[in-house]
């Protein structure tokens, strides 16, 4: 059932819901932050951070984003064969047989390693066409990247040469989303060393970017020429103060059943519930296998009617068992809402995260491939 009321046709009655509407106006919310010559990646790795990668891609593309980001060059491969033709960056290291797919659909990708350069040559060679190339540098994040001091004059001759397109130079920053800007601001002035001393090389390539969806919102002067929205994009808070976005996704279910049990009743596999009173027991077709955490047993609610109701006993791999007070109404065929709002009550993926003690990536990625996406445009 969609949350509109409407029926879907997918079969069973869980679903997730994206409103395309919603990720355009993020776009654009992000879009009017920068000023008219800087532009806006819209990463939608992971599939759209289980949004869907192409029609993420395409909404973000409507409200004003020129770059799309992804993790792996098979994922940009999806977007081209879609028909999508602006500029599209690997963020995260590629195998040298990625590498050669990328050089084949010109996708740009992140180089940090001379190995990795000694693979772009053999793929340009390959197919007879330069590789568009990003270099990161490791300003404090500790993950992949060219560490900012070890750049020097070979990187430069080599990245200039015939066999690249030299397109960016990046970063990433650690703790952009913390209460502590000190760390931020320590990779930034690292960042920005490296840009002058490209400068006096004649060397600085186009595309300068380091700023994820935090950074964006709260240090405008790690704009450069171009910003990373990721999270964001999705209506999901990099930092629990951050405002002006949408939240896109909704996922719902239904009551397929309904039982009445007495106090004193065990509920599910170990018997971790039992029922302190008279009580309505509803199955929902949903559980881990379909995203919907093991870990959320016995502590997650899902709102029915408008109002929270516990899922009690352990989640099964295909259901949840959620308790309903005697006194309250509950049928079968009722709207489960999982993630979102109804009435005036909503369960968000920062909710659902902290239950976990995780993060808000990890709810809407983890939701898996067999709970069908449909796209709301209003």
């Amino acid at each position: 059932m969609r949350p509109d009321g409407e029926s879907e046709h997918h079969g069973r009655p869980t679903g997730a819901f994206v409103d395309v509407a919603k990720i355009a106006a993020n776009a654009a919310y992000f879009k009017r932050l920068l000023s008219p010559s800087q532009q806006l990646m819209a990463v939608v790795k992971a599939d759209g951070y289980g949004h869907g990668g192409i029609e993420t891609a395409k909404a973000a593309m409507r409200g004003g984003a020129t770059w799309l980001g992804v993790a792996l060059a098979e994922e940009g491969i999806e977007l081209r064969k879609a028909g999508i033709g602006v500029p599209i960056l690997v963020l995260g290291p590629s195998h040298p047989s990625q590498i050669a797919l990328a050089v084949a659909h010109e996708i740009d990708v992140t180089i940090f390693d001379w190995s990795q350069i000694a693979w772009a040559k053999a793929a340009v060679l390959t197919h007879q066409k330069p590789c568009r190339v990003h270099l990161k540098l490791d300003t404090g994040m500790g993950r992949i990247g060219l560490p900012a001091e070890h750049l020097n004059e070979a990187w430069v001759e080599t990245l200039k040469g015939p066999d690249f397109n030299w397109v960016g130079l990046s970063t990433h920053f650690a703790s952009s989303d913390g209460n502590d800007p000190e760390p931020t601001k320590k990779q930034l002035l690292r960042f920005l060393d490296a840009i002058e001393w490209l400068r006096g090389q004649d060397a600085v390539p186009v595309q300068i970017h380091a700023a994820n969806s935090a950074a964006t919102l709260r240090f405008p002067g790690t704009h450069f020429t171009m910003v990373r929205v990721g999270l964001a994009l999705y209506g999901l808070k990099p930092y629990p103060a951050a405002t002006g976005i949408q939240a896109v996704m909704s996922w719902h279910s239904e009551v397929v059943y309904v039982k009445s049990v007495p106090a004193g009743f065990r509920v599910g596999y170990g018997a971790t519930y039992v029922t302190s009173e008279p009580t309505k027991l509803v199955s929902v077709p949903v559980g881990y296998a379909d995203g919907y955490r093991r870990a959320w047993s016995n502590r997650s609610d899902v709102l029915i009617r408008g109002r929270r109701h516990r899922v009690v006993g352990n989640i099964s791999m295909d259901q949840i068992t959620v308790a309903v007070r005697d006194q309250d109404p509950v049928a079968v065929g009722d709207q489960v809402t999982l993630l979102g709002c109804d009435g005036d009550e909503e369960i968000s993926a920062e909710e659902l995260a902290a239950l976990m003690d995780s993060i808000a990536y990890e709810v809407v990625t983890g939701i898996s491939k067999r709970v069908p996406r449909s796209y709301l445009s209003d």
